[in-house]
């Protein structure tokens, strides 16, 4: 997702999964496949690597998993403590909220 009506259609209503450190939101989108758009705020992830570090985890993540997902927009916002996880907690814990979400939407 690009625009930020597209982000901010995505934060009325959302279905929702998370964790201490991440939070993901969702809503339903007319396209046959699932979206995503990221915040990392400068506030809880000080230094530009650690940032872009999370950010190409995640999408890294989605790309693995999105033939799972449902055609979906989701929000991924990034929480404190986030930062001192390692790249394999953070691919297992997002993993875990992908599911949550698969769950919630169809349930």
């Amino acid at each position: 997702m690009l625009t930020p009506a597209q982000f901010k259609s995505v934060l009325t209503k959302p279905i929702k999964a998370s964790s201490a450190e991440i939070t993901l939101l969702a809503i339903p989108n007319s396209e046959q496949h699932p979206r995503l758009g990221l915040t990392v705020a400068k506030r809880f992830v000080k230094k530009a690597h650690q940032r872009n570090r999370i950010k190409r985890i995640i999408r890294d993540n989605f790309r693995l998993h999105q033939h799972e997902l449902p055609p979906i927009d989701i929000v991924v916002l990034v929480r404190n403590g986030v930062v001192e996880m390692e790249n394999t907690d953070l691919h297992k814990l997002v993993e875990k909220l992908w599911r949550k979400l698969n769950r919630r939407y169809n349930g």
